[in-house]
């Protein structure tokens, strides 16, 4: 623990971020590779890519909704262990690690059974087409076994980058990620697989990260260990990390809930090429997300710990420099999409109406990204000082209150091109959750930091 103390309280904050956050960065951007490589093969299948691809689309509400339970108990108990650690309280760090690795497993059968179960019909309600049902469906039936390697290779490796093992998580991600760009082009185009073949890929490369993942936390190198007597879940362990895990669940949850209500909005105005579209333009939103995301990771078990430990200067170095390269990051891609949007759209379709429609709708989607850098940093702040309260406000905000009103009150605001209304919700939204998580942001700031000073 001396050394870990060492690591995360007191070396300079650029050089602890910059090495806990190049991995993570690295990690998130290997780890969009799984989807997105998905589709840019899926996209490119002689004859049938184009309908595949929206077909692979309709699934991505399903991916999101498994992707987010992971979240929902990894980001809620990994912050929690490093603050514990900053505390230098171990058996409470190694009680959530061991209660959030019971309650992934659990969740992981639920939702097996749920996907292999339901999956056609939960694909019809997400947006499925007759025209691309049967895609949606041969993707999901195989993706739905794999369900749990996905959840305990994202849950648990969170608990790793929490440590301070950023190079470790990354390799996690790495592994999957590799064995998928190796395997999707054999399945898909070698063997004839399809849309089958980029899921059967997908599987086996998840379960390749998650035997590394385990591995290490029930191995000696790891600081925090998953231990037999730590799996029975006690309510004042659990409860509190699914409650801090909850505003991530709901940010990622919903981007399903989003995602229908896009697809079933699009359809209506624009037909299957809009869906399409809706496709490419998500996996851009996820190139910029992703990226801004592992930053936030790498700085979490920063501020976490050093939260833990009382040192407000820390905690407000780490915040500030957090802000600082997210906000830089978030402007300078903002440009690239806006000056070169069809070579985004391309890497994921040779259709030319389709390239031409996604070209102009990213530009209308992606106005206000410039902005996520702020959204970004202030959300995984509230996350790494353990304020569930105002990371749930935040993230209901942004995605109930404010977008998925907007998805259906646009077309009747701007009504000369409906289908291109639908897209101009995203922006329109963004820039009032970021106004309005800026407000918030700076009094519960200002007000943690006041609390620990006073107790130091």
């Amino acid at each position: 623990m001396s050394d870990n103390k060492d690591f995360l309280g007191k070396e300079p904050i650029g050089k602890l971020l910059l090495k806990l956050a190049l991995p993570t960065v690295a990690a998130q951007m290997i780890n969009m590779l799984y989807n997105i490589v998905d589709r840019i093969y899926i996209g490119h299948i002689p004859k049938v890519g184009a309908m595949a691809l929206t077909g692979v689309g309709v699934c991505m509400p399903i991916i999101m909704i498994v992707s987010a339970f992971a979240a929902l108990v990894g980001n809620g108990g990994a912050p929690r262990a490093s603050i514990f650690m900053g505390k230098e309280d171990k058996e409470s760090a190694e009680n959530t690690l061991g209660n959030c690795f019971f309650v992934q497993i659990l969740i992981s059968i639920i939702l097996t059974v749920v996907l292999l179960l339901w999956n056609r019909d939960l694909l019809l309600t997400f947006g499925a087409s007759k025209n691309t049902i049967s895609y949606a469906e041969s993707y999901m039936s195989i993706y739905a076994i794999g369900t749990i390697f996905v959840q305990l290779t994202l849950g648990m490796n969170a608990f790793i980058t929490a440590q301070g093992f950023a190079k470790t998580g990354m390799l996690s991600v790495l592994i999957g990620a590799v064995a998928n760009i190796i395997l999707d082009p054999i399945f898909i185009f070698g063997f004839h697989m399809g849309v089958k073949g980029a899921a059967l890929a997908t599987v086996i490369s998840q379960a390749c990260s998650c035997i590394w993942v385990l591995s290490f936390l029930f191995g000696n190198k790891t600081v925090l260990k998953i231990k037999t007597k730590y799996l029975l879940p006690k309510a004042k362990i659990i409860l509190p990390s699914l409650a801090l895990g909850l505003a991530t669940f709901i940010m990622q949850a919903s981007e399903s809930v989003i995602s229908v209500c896009f697809n079933s909005s699009l359809l209506k105005y624009g037909g299957d090429i809009a869906v399409g579209a809706m496709t490419i333009l998500t996996s851009v939103m996820q190139f910029a997300m992703l990226p801004l995301q592992g930053v936030g990771q790498g700085a979490q078990p920063i501020i976490s710990y050093n939260y833990g430990a009382k040192n407000a200067k820390r905690v407000r170095e780490a915040f500030w420099l957090l802000l600082k390269v997210s906000l830089s990051y978030a402007v300078i891609l903002w440009l690239c999409v806006m000056i070169f949007p069809q070579g985004f759209a391309a890497m994921f379709t040779t259709d030319t109406e389709l390239l031409q429609f996604t070209k102009t709708a990213l530009r209308i989607y992606m106005a206000c990204m410039m902005l996520f850098g702020i959204q970004i940093a202030c959300q995984m702040t509230f996350t790494s000082l353990g304020k569930a309260g105002a990371s749930i406000i935040v993230a209901i905000m942004r995605k109930f209150v404010l977008l998925l009103p907007l998805i259906y009150l646009m077309p009747h605001i701007v009504t000369k091109n409906r289908t291109m209304a639908v897209y101009l919700a995203e922006p329109v939204a963004d820039f009032f959750a970021v106004t309005f998580t800026m407000i918030l942001f700076r009094f519960q700031f200002r007000k943690a930091m006041n609390q620990i000073e006073q107790k130091r």
